[in-house]
């Protein structure tokens, strides 16, 4: 963060100084006390579980010089406030606003599936070109959003921020605290239709984004989504569009996929062509190496810098695709972080498209479907089976659905599709039928924590 004195900070939030200290803010903003450094700001965020106030000593221990609160304290100086959460808000949008009168160029992307590994590609390829900000995993809420805000500082010429919604106003208040000068809609898919109501209702609240950009500003937006590309006439900005069909700004022609099932393609933009191979797992990978380089476009780059940089960008964030073979040969792969109907089938076709002895699709519940719940998990069993799944493990009671719509597609009951009570019988089952050369997927919705299935799969054939 920019440097700031306490009485800035507390002017910035519109809080209540005390005592009236002198000191300066000279390290970073967090949320977490065991994270906190010398020098740091630390804001209390009351939770559900757990209160950032109780931490007021750990985190004066640890060296902060000052916290956010709601109350004052006698463990350091505080910025007493009303709300933690919107005073962090105001707190970003202050230290934007002078960054943003210099050389910073703001990008915030949002879309139903594919945020995260976009912003990653996009992260590193602009790291290519100046000073980035971009942190690994999802900061896309009231609270991730402005900490990556106030990464920035002088030296910042990109900032990379990805826009979570969970409800019509999200995107755009997010938007307050930063407004972007390039904004990227990817998808508009049926991740929180339960809470949206319609795909509809989830196009409205992703292109807030495109709202909010400036009139000199660019709108980056997936011409091969109807819903996508139906947001133009709602932006003053300029509009790029990318994707795969002829009529597409930035578009990719000649898509082929490797042995290990990645990407490669001909980036054509501007009248240029340059060759991309991608280094992340599937080809719905391609849709983000397209946002992303559209967005780099838009900042700056060029079409010949903007592909190298695409084809050396890694994996950065955690659960996404995370291809690691075991020592016994047995390959696991690891997208467990969320799951939609969208998300789920792209990662299916990721699996068809690597080689192996045989397929097992691990798979739980998707969340916050809304009433067509029940329908999609099935549809999700049948989609495996045509993708070539030769095992589906539909794991606890909200995903039998998926081992119905398997066993009505074709599987046999216990050999082509199982249901599973949670992971621990998952666990116990995969390490009763893996055997070298198999390749096994797993992914769910957050709140289901597969993740920890993944890691117990990957422990289990260590040093085999």
């Amino acid at each position: 963060m920019i440097e700031m004195s306490l009485a800035e900070v507390a002017e910035a939030v519109g809080g209540r100084l005390t005592p009236d200290a002198a000191g300066t803010v000279p390290g970073k903003v967090t949320v977490d006390s065991r994270a906190v450094a010398p020098g740091d700001l630390f804001v209390a965020v009351p939770g559900e579980r757990v209160d950032g106030h109780d931490f007021l000593t750990a985190a004066a221990a640890a060296g902060a010089v000052a916290a956010l609160t709601t109350r004052p304290d006698g463990a350091l100086p505080c910025v007493v406030v009303d709300e933690p959460v919107a005073a962090l808000g105001r707190l970003a949008a202050a230290v934007h606003t002078r960054l943003a009168g210099g050389d910073l160029v703001t990008i915030g992307i949002t879309g139903s599936s594919g945020k995260t590994s976009t912003k990653d590609l996009l992260g590193q390829v602009l790291a290519t070109a100046g000073a980035t900000v971009s942190p690994p995993g999802s900061y896309n809420n009231d609270i991730g959003l402005p900490l990556t805000v106030l990464d920035a500082d002088e030296d910042t010429r990109f900032l990379v921020l990805e826009m979570g919604s969970r409800g019509r106003g999200h995107i755009a208040r997010l938007c307050r605290v930063a407004r972007p000068d390039v904004g990227v809609v990817l998808n508009v898919g049926s991740a929180h239709l339960g809470e949206f109501g319609s795909a509809d209702g989830i196009a409205v609240a992703k292109g807030e984004l495109v709202e909010a950009l400036p009139a000199e500003g660019t709108a980056v937006l997936n011409a091969d989504d109807p819903r996508v590309i139906g947001m133009a006439p709602r932006t003053r900005a300029r509009v790029v569009t990318t994707g795969r069909s002829a009529g597409a700004d930035v578009r990719a022609e000649d898509v082929a996929l490797d042995e290990a099932g990645r990407a490669g393609f001909t980036l054509v933009a501007g009248g240029e062509r340059a060759a991309v191979r991608l280094q992340v797992v599937g080809e719905h990978q391609v849709a983000n190496a397209l946002s992303a380089a559209g967005a780099a476009l838009a900042a700056g780059m060029a079409p010949d810098a903007v592909a190298a940089a695409l084809s050396a960008a890694e994996p950065r964030s955690r659960w996404r695709m995370e291809v690691t073979r075991r020592d016994d040969g047995v390959t696991v792969v690891n997208d467990a972080y969320n799951a939609n109907p969208e998300s789920m089938r792209a990662a299916l076709a990721a699996l068809a498209g690597l080689p192996a002895r045989r397929r097992v699709a691990v798979l739980g519940a998707m969340a916050e479907l809304g009433p067509g719940a029940a329908d999609e998990h099935e549809r999700l069993g049948r989609d495996a089976v045509a993708a070539g799944v030769d095992l589906v493990v539909a794991v606890g009671p909200d995903a039998v659905g998926i081992a119905d719509g398997a066993l009505a597609a074709g599987a046999r009951e216990g050999e082509g599709a199982v249901r599973v009570p949670d992971r621990a019988a998952a666990r116990e089952l995969l390490t009763e039928v893996l055997v070298p050369g198999d390749v096994v997927l797993v992914k769910a919705s957050r709140s289901y924590g597969l993740e920890v299935l993944a890691a117990d799969l990957l422990a289990a054939g260590a040093g085999a």
